[in-house]
């Protein structure tokens, strides 16, 4: 049977001679496959062919069973002359895929190869798209990976290098073949430095991506080479690069001639201007410098004020002097450089924003400046050369974060480089000196995962249990030398798929970064650099707890962002996204009412609806600190709470994620800020007088806001995903985002334990009410007793003695415990 379907190969106007404008051609389904049942295919494999008959019974047979588990389909855009069609029409009926054609004939085969892709993509049925020869030089089994990593949470673009990892280019026939496309390969590069820096084979004729994200009416298809078209006009998409060899021809031959070569480089000229648009922001700089070296100026007067006049010491000096010089700057900044349309929020919301950024800057800039006044230069002079070097950071995050800088809204390639290397042993690089291997820390949580660190976790100080026998772990932490020795350009993340898979994070500086190691046993072994083992909060926060999640749901449980309280023996769960007022809430229900606590920032929840403490310290940002009445802590301790809860508040949180999006070691950041200024974190009983639960079945669970005071319910499917998005909140901080999807647990892949997950959260959300509550003054403290006091069940308080019982014996023996493990 035959399905046509119109299409159009591009309805533009003066792109090429060739451009045949909209037309209907006809897809013809010839059959094959187990998609009778009307199911639509996830994934398109487009493979453009031209005078190709001789490969196709390989390709097919060869490619047929690799993407078949993949819910494929195959389609083919012929622009042949040959028998090519016939050919693909008489092998279908034994594809274990359903197989497609899409024939141009001549006249209407615009854009050549490019063109076809385009084509292909706008009557492709799947979800994803992947593009591949019809010549074999494109393994199939290469082509399903490059697939399966596409399809992958957080991908939008996946690209088949030969210049990467283990990637090889020895099909290309010849030295000639070989110089011509590393050649063209390195100008495209210089052509788009910051498009393609994640990038190491643009031209690439294997590559992946999630339709829905490529806009076909952006292209301008022209010759082979559509994959450096999509990549350039859309600059946010995000990329990932699997490493593949590329095969010689085994049937055919090259479609390469003189005429396509300069067709090509035409094409890049027209790219490369059509991208331009620097010059607005060239200005923009040049007035930004201008105002910088005024304020320049007035940091120096006053840093001679407090230094040399009053004998403050010049790092103190330095810090008062950043307050001036940062109120002029933005004065100035705000009236002249940017005007009307191109600033946004409100004038005190820039300006919190822009003393954030300058102040966050100060603490890279103190050890500089102390580094150059050790090294014999004047306290002067070193400070304005400090303020200089930093000069282009703060216009970048100035005109890109806190004004809008364009009209249209910037967008950028993600910084980190992240790469899928099917053929690497992730071998340990030499040691530069011998290490123990010994878990002088270990710890139980919940009776369920077991963790094992030669670094002392703070957050899990409450399960520590040393009897665990070091060996018998189920995540094992340790201090290793993790990386190359020299620096790189930015950041990567590089996934060793050999016989002992790995992940791999580095950062810029060599062995000096932030880097860690993962192996994804059993056990898993997290290994770290120097640089993060002196920074335990980040390797927890950022490395630990994502891999403890997904370990968790692997064994029938989930760590949910949430608080959790045991009020006159009801269960009470309160979630909001971060920073919201959750931890000042939980303090003040216990102060005010009593109560057993259980969690603050992470609760472990299993399906039946109950939950099991998960007591990591308290983080007491600037907005907490109302509800903190802690006797306990000193004068010093409350003088330099004030700074850390402004430093780790929301403000400073946010002008890190912004520095995310730029190539800088933030990780490395994160931990020397973490280092110099520990996170603020008490244990709860410091805080205020309160006793711990061990476990609760939840009644009541409160999502709270803030704005408009209201209070509404939420139906289960509601709640499923209010909690699910308040959860991936709470791990928005790199390195995240890039190691999540690449984890595989338990033989369960990223979107596996997702689809575990939310099961799980399904199955506990079942029995319990879900509730919004939004308050304009912090008051859900309030509210939240008063609710609870006109439902609270008689049945249920009747049932205390016992539930009583099961909290005290339940210390640390986790077995007592439903669904703890053994």
């Amino acid at each position: 049977m035959t399905h046509v379907i119109n299409s159009r190969t591009d309805a533009r106007e003066g792109d090429h001679p060739e451009d045949p404008g909209v037309q209907d051609l006809g897809v013809q389904d010839l059959g094959g496959g187990a998609h009778g049942d009307g199911a639509a295919p996830r994934l398109t494999v487009l493979v453009p062919t031209r005078n190709e008959q001789e490969s196709v019974p390989l390709l097919l047979a060869r490619l047929s069973p690799a993407v078949a588990p993949l819910g494929a389909e195959i389609l083919f855009v012929d622009d042949s002359d040959d028998g090519t069609v016939e050919e693909i029409a008489a092998l279908a009926p034994g594809s274990r895929v359903p197989v497609r054609v899409l024939h141009r004939p001549p006249g209407l085969r615009g854009g050549g190869l490019s063109g076809a892709v385009v084509a292909g993509t706008r009557v492709a049925r799947g979800d994803w798209v992947l593009v591949m020869d019809g010549d074999l030089q494109h393994p199939p089994g290469a082509a399903a990976l490059l697939a399966r990593t596409a399809m992958r949470e957080g991908v939008d673009i996946a690209v088949g290098t030969r210049y990467a990892g283990t990637g090889q280019s020895e099909g290309l026939a010849g030295a000639g073949r070989q110089a011509t496309s590393s050649t063209a390969t390195r100008l495209v590069k210089a052509a788009f430095p910051r498009r393609l820096a994640t990038v190491s084979d643009p031209l690439s004729g294997l590559f992946a991506f999630r339709k829905d994200v490529i806009d076909t009416d952006l292209l301008r298809p022209v010759g082979f080479k559509i994959l450096l078209e999509i990549l350039v006009r859309h600059p946010a998409a995000r990329v990932a690069e699997v490493a593949y060899t590329f095969a010689p021809r085994e049937a055919g031959r090259s479609k390469a001639s003189l005429r396509e070569g300069i067709a090509f480089v035409r094409h890049v000229g027209r790219l490369r201007r059509g991208v331009a648009g620097g010059q607005r922001q060239l200005l923009r700089m040049s007035a930004f410098g201008a105002v910088g070296l005024s304020g320049v100026a007035v940091n120096t007067a006053a840093l001679w004020l407090f230094f040399d006049l009053l004998g403050v010491h010049h790092l103190v000096g330095a810090a008062l002097a950043t307050q001036f010089s940062t109120a002029w700057n933005f004065v100035l900044t705000d009236a002249a450089v940017y005007r009307g349309g191109q600033r946004k929020g409100t004038w005190y919301g820039r300006a919190g924003r822009f003393f954030a950024m300058n102040n966050l800057l100060l603490v890279a800039r103190l050890p500089l400046l102390q580094w150059l006044v050790l090294a014999g230069m004047g306290v002067l002079t070193a400070n304005a050369l400090s303020l200089v070097l930093l000069f282009v950071l703060r216009f970048l995050i100035s005109d890109r974060m806190i004004y809008r800088g364009d009209e249209k809204k910037v967008q950028r390639r993600d910084p980190v480089r992240m790469l899928v290397d099917p053929d690497a042993e992730s071998a340990a690089e030499a040691p530069s000196r011998k290490r123990s291997v010994y878990l002088p820390y270990r710890y139980d949580v919940a009776g369920t995962v077991t963790i094992g660190s030669q670094i002392r976790l703070p957050e899990l100080e409450f399960f520590r249990a040393q009897w665990i026998p070091d060996a018998e772990v189920d995540i094992a932490v340790r201090v290793g030398d993790v990386g190359r020795r020299r620096p790189r350009r930015r950041a990567a993340l590089t996934e060793d798929r050999g016989e002992s898979a790995a992940l791999r994070y580095e950062e810029h500086l060599g062995r000096f970064g932030a880097n860690f190691r993962v192996r994804l046993g059993p056990p898993i072994t997290v290994e770290v650099g120097p640089l993060l083992a002196r920074s335990p909060h980040v390797v927890y926060t950022n490395v630990v707890e994502a891999l403890l999640r997904f370990v968790l749901i692997s064994r029938g449980r989930m760590l949910l962002h949430s608080a959790c309280v045991e009020l006159d023996g009801h269960g009470v769960m309160l979630s909001a996204l971060t920073d919201t007022g959750k931890t000042a809430t939980v303090l003040r229900l216990l102060r005010e009412h009593g109560g057993r606590f259980l969690s603050d920032d992470m609760t472990v929840v299993d399906a039946t609806g109950r939950a099991v403490c998960f007591p990591k310290p308290l983080t007491i940002s600037a907005h907490t600190l109302r509800a903190v009445h802690a006797e306990d802590l000193t004068k010093k301790e409350w003088r330099r709470l004030n700074l850390q809860s402004r430093l780790h508040s929301k403000g400073g949180r946010s002008i890190a994620l912004m520095l995310a999006r730029f190539n800088l070691p933030i990780m490395g950041i994160n931990a020397i800020t973490q280092i110099l200024v520990p996170p603020p974190k008490y244990s709860v009983d410091r805080l205020v007088p309160c006793r711990l639960g061990s476990s609760v079945e939840v009644k009541d669970l409160f999502v709270i806001e803030r704005g408009t005071p209201s209070l509404y319910d939420l139906d289960s499917t509601e709640a499923l995903e209010r909690m699910l998005v308040n959860t991936e909140d709470a791990y928005g901080f790199p390195p995240y985002r890039y190691l999540a999807p690449a984890l595989r647990i338990g033989g369960l892949d990223h979107a596996e334990l997702r689809a575990l997950e939310r099961e799980i959260l399904a199955g506990f959300l079942s029995g319990v009410r879900t509730r919004v509550l939004a308050s304009d003054c912090f008051g859900w403290a309030d509210e939240i007793p008063r609710l609870l006091a006109g439902e609270r069940d008689t049945a249920r308080l009747e049932e205390e003695p016992h539930t009583a019982q099961v909290r005290v014996d339940a210390w640390p023996r986790w077995g007592l415990m439903p669904g703890a493990a053994a």
